[in-house]
């Protein structure tokens, strides 16, 4: 996942070395969680099945071989994994080895749901107490315009 410009000084200079190590060396350029091959165009059905061209079989959301699955055609789709490297405790700060993991963007997703449902919160709380503190301004177009005599409104 791109790194946030406001985030970027909480990463360490060599965070691309050490992404790329996670990524392809310890993880074999396969996604630590469901075994997606990274760039690999891979045919899914949406609910986390996947169809692993490798070993000619269908995988579970979490990279377990799957006896016949049979689903029509249309239901299929294709998608490009792109690995990327994730902090397991959301911290960009700790950057152990046991912290990091080569993750498909699913299992990103999946894994940062949590902390990004905190987060829609926390900014909708932000917003809410400064529009408590200082009135928001197209509200305050209108009623100042409401307060004014009919002979200046034009």
């Amino acid at each position: 996942m791109p790194i946030r410009a406001e985030n970027r000084w909480l990463y360490p200079i060599d965070w691309t070395q050490l992404s790329a190590a996670i990524r392809f060396d310890r993880a074999g350029g396969r996604c630590e969680r469901c075994g997606r091959p990274h760039l690999a165009r891979v045919a899914h059905l949406g609910d986390g099945r996947w169809w692993d061209a490798q070993q000619r079989c269908w995988r579970s959301p979490r990279g377990r071989r799957i006896a016949g699955v049979g689903v029509p055609l249309a239901r299929v789709r294709l998608t490009r994994v792109v690995l990327a490297c994730a902090h397991l405790d959301h911290d960009p700060g700790n950057n152990a080895p046991a912290n990091l993991a080569a993750l498909c963007q699913r299992c990103h997703i999946l894994h940062d749901a949590a902390e990004h449902r905190w987060q829609r919160w926390w900014n909708r709380f932000r917003y809410r107490a400064v529009r408590d503190l200082y009135e928001h301004p197209p509200l305050t177009r209108k009623r100042l315009a409401a307060l004014r005599p009919s002979s200046l409104k034009n």
